[in-house]
């Protein structure tokens, strides 16, 4: 986690469009509560076989706490294999009921930046890439790659047990 003892303001979201979500979850509208967002892309195969599936369990361990489980769909690569519908059959097949949002791109600029919106917001290196933001709006921890189950779950432990 961040070792600062004034951990930086997670930047917002930039999404397109949200599947498995009433409206469109924001860092504002989850303050108070504890988020851990994962970006991943579906076709690739850290995400698929790590990722996800540590998401999803997660999503299970924590399911009774205030701990808002979010996925990023952030393409940079193999746009047009991964477009919303393709990923709302991935969402479906694979059972991920909680919130993911497709990270957004600049349109209609042709010399645009290749990689989505809150990818560059957060300068994440690739995928998969693992938040977690602390009640108060504060990136606590991002991490490219993989994060040992245990280790992942204590630190959502702290960040829960820590007041708003």
């Amino acid at each position: 986690m961040t070792e600062s003892t004034n951990p930086p303001a997670a930047p917002d979201w930039i999404v397109s469009r949200w599947f498995n979500a009433d409206g469109a979850p924001s860092l504002q509208s989850l303050r108070g509560r504890v988020v851990f967002l994962h970006a991943f892309q579906m076709l690739c195969p850290a995400c698929v076989q790590h990722a996800v599936p540590q998401s999803l369990k997660v999503a299970a361990a924590f399911a009774s706490t205030d701990l808002a489980v979010i996925g990023l769909h952030t393409v940079f690569e193999h746009h047009h294999a991964m477009g919303p519908e393709a990923l709302q059959v991935y969402l479906h097949e694979n059972r991920i009921t909680y919130p993911v949002g497709v990270d957004a791109h600049r349109d209609n600029d042709p010399g645009r930046h290749p990689l989505p919106l809150t990818m560059q917001a957060y300068a994440m290196q690739g995928t998969p890439t693992l938040l977690l933001v602390d009640r108060l709006g504060r990136l606590r921890r991002q991490r490219f790659g993989l994060l040992d189950d245990l280790r992942l779950g204590a630190e959502i432990a702290t960040l829960l047990s820590e007041p708003a």
